[in-house]
């Protein structure tokens, strides 16, 4: 059997640890929600510096693609300007080469025209000269007959 003395001591010792174990546990407790908060605290300055990290990547990221954007933009214009001054260069030829046709068209017929001119003043001074001669000639022939008749 058990010696009550000892099963006094015992029983001491057994009432002596728990009440030094709740003093351990409760500052185990007071230390752990604070732990818990310092550790979220730390997780949650952690997730804002990645997340900020994330943030000048997407910011950056962006401001590649529109800086992309802007350049395929740029080109686009820079293209349509040029085919649009290759476009009027063409134009522009292609009417000069038509006013050149049209000037030589209309020289050609006014050199024509001045022919033609020419010709027909030629021929209206040749017919106004053959017609004074016919007339001179008549009124030459007709002074000599009154002249003859005066005569004899």
């Amino acid at each position: 059997m058990i010696n009550p003395g000892e099963q006094a001591k015992k029983t001491e010792r057994k009432a002596e640890e728990p009440a030094v174990e709740p003093v351990a546990e409760v500052q185990e407790q007071a230390v752990d929600p604070l732990a818990e908060v310092l550790g979220q605290v730390e997780k949650a300055y952690a997730a804002y510096v990645k997340a900020e990290k994330e943030v000048g990547r997407v910011y950056k990221s962006s401001e590649q693609q529109v800086e992309k954007t802007y350049k395929e933009a740029e080109r686009r214009a820079n293209d349509v300007c040029e085919q649009a001054l290759e476009q009027a260069s063409k134009v522009h030829e292609a009417a000069e080469q038509q006013a050149e046709k049209a000037y030589k068209r209309a020289n050609e017929q006014a050199k024509n025209v001045y022919d033609q001119s020419v010709r027909q003043a030629l021929i209206a001074r040749k017919e106004a000269i053959e017609q004074a001669w016919i007339v001179r000639t008549e009124a030459v022939e007709r002074s000599w007959k009154i002249f003859s008749k005066a005569k004899g």
